[in-house]
């Protein structure tokens, strides 16, 4: 028999192989397309630039007819009709949730060498305890639930604040082990569908492509002189948010007509309340 001609039971066995691997193809291919729609049915949708803001994270409210975005706290329901971020404090601890922490994650707490939680004296947060790459996933996978739940409640886009709760650590957290953990956060984001805030921390701009962070939140950011890094970094997709009246001036004069600015009161009180403040520019 020729070397090049096959026998029947072998041509057999080659058409069958064919087709097992046509059909294989196939199926890839199709695995491949489904994997692509699904994809694409979590595409995440970036906030404007300079698009009129509110920032609502002390209690929800009515925006201005004008405003198309509002920040509110993960535990609200999203404006309708607008784009929506959502609050989590990621890196530190609610005060109100420390006692959560301590009965399930213990560990997961930041400790100073007596053992006692290091916490934000401004806002009485304990941290949270980015240093191994075990607690880091960790985190993440607590968090991530959370950020999974702003999805899941109609939010457009996440805020994780505390990025820099690392210069509040008494040298005990770098800012490589919390860029390394919001880089988790993005991916949980990303995900779910979201756009991811950088909040704040001017000094982790140069890591933003590594993280995969979308736009950002700037609190007090002319009041520091720091909007233009901001601005730049983000081409103008910056929510600026000024306490003091003389940063909100200097921040609507150097920056209002390219990104968002808005004046708040520091507890981010609603309409009605003696200490509410919102303007904007």
């Amino acid at each position: 028999m020729s070397k090049h001609a096959a026998a029947p039971f072998l041509r057999r066995k080659t058409t069958l192989a064919a087709a097992a691997v046509a059909l294989l193809g196939a199926g890839v291919m199709i695995s491949e397309a489904l994997a692509a729609d699904a994809s694409a049915a979590k595409q995440r949708v970036l906030p404007k630039a300079n698009a009129p803001f509110d920032y609502q994270l002390g209690q929800s409210y009515k925006p201005a007819a004008d405003v198309s975005v509002v920040s509110r706290d993960r535990s609200a329901k999203p404006a309708a009709g607008l784009y929506n971020i959502c609050y989590v404090n990621s890196f530190q601890a609610q005060p109100d949730a420390l006692s959560w922490w301590q009965k399930n994650h213990p560990d997961l707490i930041l400790r100073d060498k007596a053992k006692r939680p290091v916490v934000d004296k401004d806002w009485g947060e304990a941290l949270l305890d980015t240093s191994t790459s075990g607690k880091r996933t960790r985190l993440a996978s607590i968090v991530g639930q959370w950020i999974a739940g702003c999805a899941k409640s109609g939010f457009q886009a996440v805020e994780p604040d505390n990025l820099d709760s690392y210069q509040r650590s008494q040298g005990l957290l770098t800012r490589a082990e919390n860029a390394d953990f919001a880089k988790l956060l993005a991916k949980k984001a990303h995900a779910s569908g979201l756009a991811i805030g950088q909040k704040n921390t001017v000094a982790m701009l140069p890591d933003r492509a590594k993280i995969g962070f979308d736009f950002a939140v700037a609190e007090e950011c002319g009041q520091y002189d720091e909007c233009g890094p901001f601005a730049k970094a983000y081409a103008n997709r910056v929510f600026v948010v000024e306490y003091k009246s003389s940063g909100y001036k200097r921040a609507c004069s150097s920056w209002g007509k390219t990104v968002s600015v808005v004046q708040r009161d520091l507890d981010v009180t609603a309409p009605g309340s003696k200490s509410y403040v919102f303007h904007s520019c």
